[in-house]
């Protein structure tokens, strides 16, 4: 099974609880499976190092890295370039509210600006079969 690694600020996984929910299932129809790194690991203040060391490492491990940019976030923005360092895929999500960020969004190989879940799981299930039609490593 594929895996698709999100990428998404600690203070706004709570808040985006209804759009992760949105991606989970929309990947589940495609059989990838959704990786979050901060429900899976917790490290102290001074372990920053091993902290990246393991998100690099996960990322690795996956076929592709969701960015949810909606809120700004230092280590997204991080994870989206080593992503793109080593050639998985990004997908750049941002509520249509939300601000810009022209890096992260240049990186991506799919943009998705979203008004609602119903319209986050409509463009992500196009950029997904997208992906597919593309000869990248996800499929």
């Amino acid at each position: 099974m594929k895996r698709a690694y999100l990428s998404i600020g600690y203070q706004s996984k709570e808040r985006l609880t209804p759009e992760i929910n949105t991606i989970r299932e929309v990947l589940a129809t495609q059989n990838i499976i959704l990786f979050i790194f901060i429900d899976n690991y917790h490290f102290a203040n001074k372990e920053e190092k091993q902290m990246m060391q393991m998100a690099f490492n996960e990322i690795k491990q996956s076929d592709l890295l969701i960015a949810e940019v909606s809120e700004k976030a230092i280590g997204v923005g991080i994870e989206i370039g080593y992503a793109v360092a080593i050639t998985i895929p990004v997908i750049y999500l941002r509520n249509l509210l939300a601000e810009h960020s022209t890096t992260a969004s240049g990186s991506a190989n799919h943009r998705i600006i979203y008004e609602n879940t119903a319209d986050l799981s409509f463009q992500l299930l196009q950029a997904l079969i997208s992906l597919k039609n593309e000869t990248i490593r996800l499929f």
